[in-house]
């Protein structure tokens, strides 16, 4: 196979043999050197052609502005891509208008955020699928995983949802005690603080703090199942990861929500009562007698309706995040993240749903 060699034919330069880097010679030299430059530039006759010979008919035509011509597929193809990397390399992304940002930052967040709830309720699918199928084959119950999620999601919880919750008693006692003392009130104190405990503040906290320590770990730990490959072999033998994992967690949760909850109430009532009496100078029994005769037996059940919702949506939630858990150990931070983000904001969401609820079958 002969070297590059070129000829000029009038206005045509014609280029043949193999235009490649190990017989290029001093091609580009003597293609600078033409003087008048061609009009157009023939390929026909090229034998073979690599990246750098490609480049430099390329280079030659660009400076010129001569037209290639007679290039089979596969030349033409390299030219092209040639051509396509020729461009100034971009040192720094190019900053869109804050507008344009703004709204892409927008729109991206809504896309990510519809596609979340598609799949969030896609997964409610799947386990109300594995309830269905577990209560057609009840010898498939995990016992010993359901125990364990109680002792995890309720047991454990006990300390910082009491410490939690008779914190909060006080602070409503107190504040409230405050604005009331301007109109000689301070025995509302009583009724803020059973109303607001009762139907509202003891299922609320509860399930935040649910959502923050139980929803997170839920997150991390299917989610470090998916990493190391412990759910793919699970569904290898045989094993529903929705049955093994998944309902245990939605079910501890459902079923201990309501006992936390009420609990909550019961302590902040106790921290609420306690600055009452060291304070305000209300008895505990004035305060036991008072709490009721003005918390009525709806506000009790408002939270006992709400409480398993609630966990529900928190299981669910940091088992959901948990699944889409992939690639690497920084996706279960992210996951775990978004598991207890996602499940905040869906029961406030729930929790407002309720109230507007309660307010229209008269349950005020």
């Amino acid at each position: 196979m002969s070297g590059a060699t070129f000829t000029q034919d009038g206005d045509v330069l014609r280029l043949s043999g193999a235009v490649t880097l190990a017989r290029l010679g001093d091609l580009p030299e003597r293609l600078e050197a033409l003087s008048p430059p061609p009009a157009r530039i023939d390929l026909s006759g090229i034998d073979r052609i690599d990246t750098v010979g490609a480049w430099v008919i390329h280079r030659f035509a660009r400076e010129r502005s001569v037209p290639v011509e007679g290039a089979d597929k596969d030349t033409e193809r390299l030219l092209q891509q040639v051509a396509a990397g020729d461009r100034q390399p971009q040192v720094r992304p190019e900053r869109p208008a804050p507008a344009l940002r703004v709204a892409d930052q927008v729109g991206g967040a809504a896309i990510r955020a519809f596609g979340t709830g598609i799949g969030l309720v896609g997964f409610f699918g799947g386990v109300l699928v594995a309830f269905w199928s577990l209560l057609r084959h009840p010898k498939r119950l995990r016992g010993h995983a359901i125990i364990r999620q109680f002792e995890v999601v309720g047991v454990e919880a006990l300390g910082i949802i009491g410490l939690m919750s008779f914190l909060i008693g006080i602070v409503i006692a107190q504040q409230g005690a405050i604005q009331l003392r301007q109109f000689g009130a301070e025995v509302f104190t009583i009724n803020l603080v059973g109303r607001l405990t009762f139907r509202e503040l003891g299922v609320l906290m509860t399930a935040i703090m649910v959502a923050g320590r139980s929803g997170s770990a839920f997150a991390a730990q299917i989610g470090s199942m998916k990493l190391a490959e412990e759910v793919d072999a699970m569904r290898t033998i045989g094993v529903s990861p929705m049955e093994a994992l998944v309902v245990p967690r939605v079910l501890a949760a459902i079923v201990v929500m309501p006992l936390l909850g009420f609990y909550a109430a019961i302590i902040a009532l106790i921290g609420g009562g306690l600055f009452s009496w060291l304070s305000l100078d209300i008895p505990p029994i004035t305060f036991v007698t008072r709490i009721r005769e003005v918390v009525p037996i709806t506000d009790v059940y408002q939270g006992l309706v709400k409480a398993p919702v609630f966990g529900a949506i928190i299981a669910m939630a940091g088992c959901f995040q948990g699944m889409l858990v992939e690639g690497n150990a920084e996706e279960v931070g992210l996951r775990t993240t978004a598991a207890v983000v996602q499940s905040i904001f869906l029961v406030i969401v729930v929790d407002a749903f309720f109230a507007v609820f309660f307010a229209q079958i008269g349950w005020i």
